[in-house]
């Protein structure tokens, strides 16, 4: 199923394509829904190695069967921001470790790591509507202490966390926005990026209209 031409279209998302085939993530989901859960097929496909198998692994995984080791082991994998995002959000979020998880991969120092735990704070706001607005609101100070952290794709995901929790309710709406302008009185470039980025969006009147009507 691999196309060399669509290959070459995921390095202008600058993708890691070491190891794709060029299958598209629609193909990839359509063949997951064929195949149902599988936890040892998802090991499996994540030991190949090759960059579609990996994102596969985390739509035909069982959640109530991951382990904290597992979701270490391929934290430690990940060389691609695409890779990274599946996984956190059509697997890691739904399993009871995701917030203890995210929590601690957002002080890792590699980047992809890191980006994990953001990645894994938006992605739960988003889907874990059994969580209590507390819990997100928990992570805010983590989010102010690393938006220091310049580089592309952890900055990119301090910020997308923060819009998420942002929009999950108005309490919490309000509580993001504090943080934003918190982050925006820092002396950091990347401090900066990102309060606009969230403030914007926190503040539209979509996202006001939105919340007003819940």
């Amino acid at each position: 199923m691999g196309d060399p031409a669509r290959v070459e279209g995921m390095k202008r998302y600058r993708i890691d394509t070491s190891s794709a085939v060029g299958v598209s993530v629609t193909e990839l989901r359509r063949i997951a829904r064929g195949l149902g859960h599988d936890h040892e097929l998802a090991a499996a496909l994540w030991v190949s190695g090759v960059h579609e198998a990996r994102i596969l692994a985390s739509l035909v995984d069982e959640p109530a069967r991951v382990s904290e080791a597992q979701m270490d082991a391929w934290v430690a994998d990940l060389d691609s921001w695409d890779v990274c995002d599946a996984v956190c959000g059509n697997l890691f979020d739904r399993t009871p470790f995701a917030l203890d998880k995210a929590v601690e991969w957002s002080t890792r120092e590699p980047e992809f790591e890191r980006r994990a735990g953001f990645a894994l704070m938006a992605w739960a706001a988003v889907h874990r509507k059994d969580l209590p607005d507390a819990a997100f609101a928990s992570l805010l100070p983590l989010i102010r202490e690393r938006s220091i952290d310049d580089r592309n794709y952890v900055k990119k995901a301090v910020s997308w966390a923060l819009r998420q929790i942002g929009k999950r309710s108005a309490g919490l709406n309000t509580k993001a926005i504090g943080t934003g302008v918190q982050i925006e009185r820092m002396d950091a470039r990347s401090s900066r990026w990102i309060a606009r980025d969230a403030l914007r969006e926190l503040r539209s009147d979509a996202v006001q209209a939105r919340l007003r009507t819940r």
